[in-house]
């Protein structure tokens, strides 16, 4: 195998001799910690059923957006790479992604493709070619049929200690429970509770789903009243399958202390298909607002993740569904909009919301300040397009000046893409010591300090934020 840049020891360290030097004894402090994955989008099945990857497509050009998102833009079709309901041979689809695989180039998706090509599968990924296509293909078949590269001897492998799947409110949880009472599985496979199907009235099926979830859990009770005694119950499903935090995909950060009448009028309007769109979002900052009280008597860590136009391309959305690359950021603002949740639950004891952005500018302005006061407020790490190591640097510029090292929920992958687990933590990690190495270099803090930090950053934070 050639030399890769992919394997090169002083990957994302920085240039400078004597910084670099200083990062890599801060690195290798937490190279090799467990990973925490508190929040990602594995399915838990794919671990309680312990089956082999399907083939390389599937397993890492079809089901990943960042991937998909960008050969769409260069004029590829979302079938031509497998993405929703086609017919489309994988292996021609693997043929048109290493066709175009100089595209990412410098992009966050090229480097996990390339550090899990070489450091996971042990390709050399020289060999990510039109020309070699096909031998890569069967490379990668022939590893992925191998009994040590079953999602399980993967998690092992990866040193995963605990990963976070994202779960419909309705699911029995029968994985989860079947990975709890595996005494072979020694992992922690924990559910997170996503509402936001039975939130969003103008959401395929709002209605159906409202009432399903009131029918299944509101014990008896109707209405919007039977709609939060069932969210309430099924809060307490999940916590007794093991779960720690819920989440929120939320329009905005806004929120709204309706009160019980005003907020039932809503609800029946939206089971209706009659709310206007100022309504919908209406109810939606409503019920932000009452799954942080939830929160508040449950102990479940709230997780909130605004700011996204989901869908974005109406033709892609009817031909492909949702998740295949056309949700775009825009701006955000939270001081205004968190502070009738926060006035109320700001200090209570025990509460934690973990607040994200795509919205680079709101770390410095919004974010660390009010994480930076409200003891319940936690800053989330870049994520999903900002995910990568120039904007993880930019992140930790903007908001330790203002709320220090403490405050931080630690790295998040947020990821579909199970082999890029690794990948994503070792960058994380890597990047940590790089900004930590420059502040010891400028005699900002000690190394002794440093060395502390970052162990903190890398395996206290996700445990103290996420309380694991």
């Amino acid at each position: 195998m050639s030399a890769s840049i992919a394997a090169h020891p002083d990957r994302l360290l920085p240039a400078d001799p004597g910084t670099r030097s200083i990062a890599r004894s801060l690195l290798a402090l937490v190279e090799d910690l467990p990973i925490l994955s508190p929040h990602g989008h594995v399915d838990a099945r794919v671990l309680a059923n312990n089956t082999p990857f399907p083939n390389p497509t599937e397993l890492l050009i079809s089901p990943d957006h960042y991937v998909t998102r960008l050969l769409h833009a260069n004029g590829i079709g979302l079938s031509d790479l497998g993405v929703g309901p086609t017919d489309v041979d994988p292996r021609e689809s693997w043929r048109i992604f290493c066709r175009n695989w100089p595209l990412y180039d410098g992009t966050a998706s090229g480097y996990w493709l390339r550090s899990a090509f070489v450091n996971v599968f042990g390709i050399d990924d020289a060999l990510i070619d039109d020309e070699h296509a096909d031998e890569v293909y069967d490379r990668l078949q022939s590893v992925l049929e191998g009994p040590d590269f079953r999602p399980r001897q993967l998690f092992e492998r990866f040193g995963l200690e605990v990963l976070a799947t994202t779960d419909d409110p309705l699911d029995d949880l029968d994985a989860h429970a079947c990975l709890a009472a595996d005494p072979t599985f020694t992992g922690r496979v924990v559910p997170t509770f996503r509402p936001d199907a039975y939130v969003k009235f103008h959401g395929a099926g709002f209605a159906e789903k409202a009432q399903r979830l009131i029918d299944t859990a509101a014990d008896g009770a109707t209405g919007y009243e039977g709609y939060l005694r069932a969210l309430e119950n099924r809060r307490g499903y999940f916590i007794a399958h093991g779960a720690v935090s819920t989440d929120h995909g939320t329009l905005t950060a806004r929120t709204l202390k309706l009160d019980a009448a005003e907020a039932g009028r809503l609800f029946e309007k939206g089971l209706r298909g009659e709310a206007t769109p100022a309504e919908a979002e209406a109810f939606e900052a409503n019920m932000t607002y009452q799954f942080a009280r939830m929160a508040v008597e449950d102990g479940l860590v709230m997780t909130l993740h605004p700011g996204v136009h989901r869908n974005h391309s109406p033709e892609t959305f009817a031909r492909h569904g949702a998740d295949t690359g056309h949700d775009i950021p825009f701006a955000m603002e939270y001081t205004r909009a968190l502070q009738p949740l926060l006035a109320d639950f700001g200090t209570a004891e025990n509460f934690h919301l973990v607040l994200f952005t795509i919205d680079e500018t709101v770390f410095s302005r919004e974010i660390a300040p009010l994480a930076g006061f409200y003891p319940s407020v936690f800053i989330g790490a870049p994520w999903w397009f900002i995910d990568e190591p120039d904007a993880m640097l930019r992140f930790r510029s903007a908001i330790t000046g203002t709320a220090g090292f403490s405050r931080s929920s630690g790295f998040i992958d947020d990821t579909r893409a199970f082999c890029s687990i690794p990948a994503r933590h070792d960058a994380s990690r890597r990047t940590e010591a790089s900004f930590l190495a420059r502040l010891v270099a400028e005699h900002r803090i000690t190394e002794d300090r440093a060395a502390e930090i970052i162990v903190d950053l890398v395996d206290t934070a996700p445990r103290r934020a996420f309380k694991l």
